[in-house]
């Protein structure tokens, strides 16, 4: 049986101190001068600086910090009584390295409650700060970004693809980041020195796209009064990509054949052939096999462009990946129109999540930067939305309301474990670490039907 005695709180100043130097946070007090009074083993080892070095000395001089001056969270607290919590930053230690940290404050009072300085916590945030960097890396290559399995496929190939000199087609839907994958590639090759050169063969008719993409000499027709370089000339020793390339006609087909098999071209009015020493990335939104079929599209051209194929799945089946791109965008607007949208509700996010996005990542992109005008402060709302999409909510509400973003999360990595599986619902549970059962209940409930090709 404890003594009454023994209830009572310890104000023995050696056992403070001891409970100090246990803790893995670093503490240090100041006095109304901002002089440092204490300072603990951790703050020793996360600053570099020994403890009598730091006593006595201004605390800015010791704790060197992004947060030293105006943003000082110990001067706010002194000022306003309250605590700080948690507040992110980082200090230099002595070793001149940048360390992130998360700090919290309160006001130091003696026995009789006057205030005589201020205690501020610190916590080392380099391991969460790695694993934030390495988990985040598993999502980036280059400047795309994605946590689709679907796209780890293709982030997976782009390395080796990037160190190959070989042709590459890249196919999929309007809006998929044909483009973006192309200059990853480049920029991952032992070309990224050179060009990057991209030419859109929709855009332009095919008269003028043939002296746009091989150039021609002075006098090769009338108004030529001078040689002008086509854009193989300009991509020498880098990138050409040919972005829409099933709209070429076939009478152009032929001379690009040419260049893939014989690196060689002539422009108009020459009397002499050029070498071209480019890397060629070709990208259409159309299934060229089927032009193939249909005499659309020259067999033997298909077959020199179609060396590395790389799919780009629409943003409808990378669903996951809405959250970190809607994020990026509204990072990269704060930069560039300077203003300071903190984020996006998570009604709204879940509206774009339901959302089948025909323009893929392209319309997305354009309906945050709309939102921007509409959006001064705080977070986007399903009333910066476009009436399509707001539309599309009341359609929905009146059916079941629309499936909150944790559902489609769950829609989208089961169905892409089924993709992977075949549909064999066992290997998928093992996948995603449920039991079989679980998964045949998720599938009822979230409305998913197996693959066409396996129903086991």
């Amino acid at each position: 049986m404890k003594r009454k005695n023994d209830m009572k709180p310890s104000n023995d100043p050696a056992r403070t101190e001891a409970i100090l130097e246990s803790i893995s946070d670093g503490v240090f007090t100041v006095d109304r001068n901002w002089l440092v009074t204490s300072f603990n083993r951790a703050a020793e080892q996360i600053t570099g600086v020994k403890r009598k070095e730091a006593i006595g000395r201004h605390c800015s001089e010791v704790f060197r910090s992004s947060m030293c001056g105006a943003d000082c969270a110990l001067k706010k607290t002194l000022k306003s009584g309250r605590p700080v919590i948690g507040k992110s930053g980082y200090i230099v230690n002595a070793a001149g390295n940048r360390i992130p940290i998360s700090v919290s404050t309160a006001v130091l009072r003696d026995s009789s409650g006057k205030v005589v300085g201020g205690a501020e916590t610190f916590r080392d945030l380099s391991e969460v700060e790695a694993l934030r960097q390495e988990l985040e890396g598993r999502f980036h290559v280059g400047d795309l970004s994605s946590c689709s399995p679907l796209m780890q496929r293709v982030f997976e190939v782009l390395p080796a693809v990037a160190a190959s000199p070989s042709t590459v087609l890249i196919l999929g839907e309007t809006g998929t980041g044909k483009e973006l994958v192309a200059r990853t590639i480049h920029a991952l090759s032992s070309r990224n020195d050179k060009p990057f050169i991209a030419v859109n063969c929709s855009a332009l008719p095919d008269t003028l796209l043939e002296s746009e993409l091989f150039g021609y000499k002075a006098g090769a027709f009338t108004g030529a009064n001078r040689d002008k370089p086509g854009r193989f000339a300009l991509a020498q020793g880098g990138t050409l990509f040919l972005d829409e390339m099933a709209e070429i006609s076939p009478m152009l087909q032929v001379k690009l054949l040419r260049v893939l098999q014989d690196r060689i071209y002539e422009p108009l009015g020459a009397t002499r052939s050029e070498t071209a020493d480019v890397r060629i990335i070709a990208a259409t939104n159309r299934d060229l096999l089927e032009q193939t079929r249909k005499k659309q599209f020259r067999e033997d051209l298909y077959y020199r462009v179609n060396v590395v194929r790389i799919e780009l799945p629409p943003l409808r089946r990378r669903t996951e990946d809405i959250p970190l791109l809607v994020g990026q965008f509204i990072t990269r607007f704060n930069r560039l129109q300077r203003k300071a949208v903190q984020g996006i509700a998570a009604d709204t996010l879940s509206l774009l999540m339901a959302h089948d996005w025909p323009g893929n990542i392209r319309e997305l992109e354009n309906v945050i930067e709309r939102a921007f005008i509409l959006c001064a402060e705080g977070e986007i709302r399903i009333s910066h939305l476009p009436a399509e999409l707001t539309t599309f909510s009341a359609r929905a509400g009146r059916k079941s309301a629309v499936r909150s973003a944790h559902d489609i999360l769950d829609a989208q990595a089961i169905r892409s474990a089924l993709e992977r599986h075949h549909g064999n619902r066992s290997a998928a549970a093992r996948e995603l670490g449920i039991h079989k059962t679980t998964l045949f209940r998720k599938l009822k409930k979230l409305g998913l039907s197996l693959p066409a090709r396996h129903h086991r």
